[in-house]
C-alpha cells in the first residue's frame, strides 16, 4: 500500500536522525492484545460484530464521537444545530486528512450517508431523509420526521473517502481500509494477527502507542498462557475459572466493569419453524412464558459464569432511554417447573417439543456452556433442545435475517447509543415495513402497537416524550417475551504491570487511550 510505505520511509528518516543525534535508536511504545477472535471484516459498512468494530474505531471516525462512559461530543463534526424541527446543520472538522493524505470535507460525508444506504447496514442511515454538502465543511441532514437521537446515531457512521473508496472497490476495502483514525493497518495474516501503525498527523493528536499488534485467541486457557508468559500484555474476556489465578500472579492484575453486553434468547414466532415439526408452538405467548419460567438464570450465573454477570431485568440496563423502574423480568417470570409445565398443556403441549437451539462457541463468555445448561433446563418440562454450536465465524451468516434456519438462538446485543429504541427498531419492529427497520429481527416477530410507539418515539423531539413512549415498549415486550433476556457479562481483561486500561462501556479496546510503560 503507497501510503504505507511512505509512512515507513518517513518512521525510517526519522530513526536515521535519531540514530545519528543520539548514537541510538529511540524505543517506540508498542502493545500486544489478545482477542477472543479475529474481525470478520476492516470495511465497516461490510457487516457488525465486536471485533471488527474494534478495528473500525481504530481505523475510521465518526462526526459524532461516543466517548467511554457513553456520552457523546465532537467527532469530525466540531458543532451540530437543529435548523428547524427536521433538519440539522453540522460544522466539519477543518485541516482532516485521510491516511493518504486527501482532505476530509462535506462531499466524504454525503457520500458515506449514501453508501451505506446501498450496503447491508442501511439501518445506520434510516432516519436520514436527505443528506447534502452546503460547503467543504458543513453538511446538512434532513430527517423525515422530527428525530431527537440523530446525532447519537451519527457515532455509528464511520466515515470513507469518496474517492479512495470508490477507485477501491467495495471488496478490496476490507483489504486497504482507508479512513481519518489514529491507525491505520500495517499487516493482516487472518488468524494470527493484525498490525496498526500510528497515524501521526491524527487530528486529535498523534497516539502515544505506535504500534498495536492485535492477536486472535479463541481458546480462553490459551489467551490467559499467553498473558501470563509474555505473548500478550492484554486480554479481552478473561475467562471467570482464571480469575483468581491471574489476581494472584505477580505482575499482572484483573480490570472488570460492568458489560452492556445482554445474552439473550431469541424465539422464532412463524406458524412454521425450520427446526420444529408441525406448527410452531412458540406462535402462543404460554409458550414463550413456559420456555422463561423453565430457566435458572441464577444457577447460570452461579455455576457456570462463577458469579460474574448480572441478570438481566429488561431489555436495556437501568442507565438507558426507555427502561422502566421497578420492571424485573425474572420477578415477572421466576424459575418455576410446574408453572411451566402447566402453561405448555394449557397451550396444547403436555410432551413438551423438539427444536434446535444455534449458539456460539467463542462469542460469548462460556456461551457453549451456557448453551448445554439451557437443554438440561428445558428437558425437565419436556423441551429437547438439539445443540448446533458453531464459531462466530459461521454462526452469523447462518442466521442471517431472514432467518432460514433458526427456530431458537441464543446471542447478545448492547445498546451503546444509551436508547432502546435502536434496539427495539432493529430486533423487535416488523420487517419489510419500514426501510432500516428489522433489520435484525430474527424471530420474526411482528406487533402493530410496538411499531406503532418506535415511530411516535422517533417522531418526537423531546427526549423526555421519547423516554416515556419506549417505557411503553418495553412494557409490551416484556408481556409478548418475543425474546428473552439471560443476563449481562462482566467485561473482564487481564493487564500486565505498567499497561494503562481504562475500560469502556461499550467494550470496545481503544489503544488511542491507552499507554505502556
Amino acid at each position: 500500500m503507497k501510503y504505507l510505505s511512505q509512512s515507513a520511509l518517513r518512521a525510517g528518516a526519522v530513526g536515521v536522525a535519531i540514530l545519528a543525534a543520539t548514537g541510538a535508536v529511540a524505543q517506540e511504545k508498542s502493545v500486544t492484545i489478545g482477542l477472543t477472535a479475529d474481525p470478520s471484516h476492516l470495511y465497516p459498512l461490510a457487516g457488525e460484530e465486536l471485533s471488527s468494530n474494534i478495528m473500525y474505531y481504530h481505523l475510521y471516525d465518526p462526526l459524532v464521537k461516543r466517548s467511554a462512559d457513553l456520552t457523546f461530543g465532537p467527532g469530525l463534526a466540531e458543532s451540530w444545530e437543529n435548523v428547524d424541527d427536521t433538519t440539522w446543520r453540522f460544522k466539519l472538522r477543518e485541516g482532516v486528512t485521510f491516511h493518504n493524505g486527501n482532505a476530509f470535507t462535506a462531499d466524504d460525508v454525503v457520500f458515506t450517508v449514501n453508501k451505506a444506504r446501498e450496503s447491508i447496514r442501511p439501518d445506520l442511515v434510516a432516519n436520514i431523509a436527505e443528506i447534502k454538502a452546503i460547503d467543504d465543511l458543513t453538511v446538512e441532514i434532513t430527517t423525515p420526521q422530527p428525530y431527537a437521537v440523530l446525532p447519537n446515531d451519527l457515532a455509528e457512521v464511520l466515515i470513507l473517502d469518496e474517492e479512495y473508496t470508490t477507485e477501491t472497490g467495495d471488496e478490496q476495502m476490507d483489504l486497504k481500509p482507508m479512513g481519518t483514525g489514529p491507525y491505520m493497518l500495517e499487516e493482516w495474516i487472518k488468524e494470527e494477527k493484525l498490525v496498526l501503525s500510528a497515524f501521526d498527523e491524527y487530528w486529535a493528536g498523534a497516539p502515544k502507542i505506535k504500534t498495536v499488534t492485535f492477536r486472535p485467541i479463541t481458546n480462553p486457557a490459551t489467551r490467559t498462557a499467553a498473558l501470563l508468559t509474555g505473548e500478550v500484555d492484554v486480554i479481552q474476556d478473561l475467562a471467570v475459572r482464571d480469575v483468581e489465578r491471574v489476581r494472584n500472579e505477580e505482575g499482572f492484575e484483573v480490570i472488570t466493569r460492568p458489560s452492556l453486553l445482554n445474552v439473550v434468547l431469541a424465539m422464532d414466532t412463524r406458524e412454521k419453524s425450520p427446526t420444529i415439526e408441525g406448527d410452531n408452538p412458540m406462535t402462543d405467548q404460554r409458550v414463550r412464558e413456559a420456555i422463561a419460567r423453565a430457566i435458572d438464570v441464577d444457577a447460570i450465573n452461579k455455576i457456570v459464569m462463577n458469579g460474574l454477570a448480572t441478570p438481566s431485568e429488561q431489555f436495556v440496563p437501568a442507565s438507558h432511554t426507555g427502561y422502566v423502574d421497578g420492571m424485573n423480568f425474572r420477578e415477572m417470570y421466576p424459575m418455576d417447573i410446574e408453572k411451566s409445565k402447566e402453561l405448555l398443556a394449557e397451550a396444547g403441549y403436555p410432551d413438551g417439543f423438539t427444536m434446535t437451539l444455534d449458539a456460539t462457541n467463542n462469542r460469548y463468555v462460556n456461551d457453549a456452556q451456557i448453551a448445554q445448561a439451557l437443554a438440561s433446563m428445558l428437558a425437565k418440562v419436556g423441551i429437547t433442545l438439539n445443540l448446533n454450536i458453531m464459531p462466530k465465524s459461521n454462526f452469523w451468516g447462518y442466521i442471517r435475517v431472514p432467518t432460514e434456519n433458526s427456530s431458537f438462538i441464543m446471542s447478545g446485543w448492547d445498546v451503546p447509543a444509551g436508547d432502546a429504541g435502536s434496539m427495539y427498531g432493529a430486533l423487535f419492529y416488523t420487517r419489510d415495513k419500514r426501510e432500516g427497520y428489522g433489520q435484525v429481527n430474527r424471530g420474526s416477530f411482528s406487533n402493530a402497537e410496538l411499531d406503532k410507539l418506535v415511530d411516535e418515539a422517533d417522531a418526537t423531539p423531546s427526549l423526555e416524550k421519547r423516554d416515556e413512549i419506549l417505557q411503553e415498549a418495553t412494557k409490551l415486550l416484556m408481556a409478548e417475551i418475543p425474546m428473552i433476556p439471560l443476563h449481562y457479562e462482566q467485561d473482564i481483561y487481564g493487564v500486565r504491570d505498567g499497561v494503562t486500561l481504562e475500560p469502556r462501556t461499550d467494550k470496545f479496546i481503544w489503544a488511542y487511550d491507552m499507554d505502556v510503560e
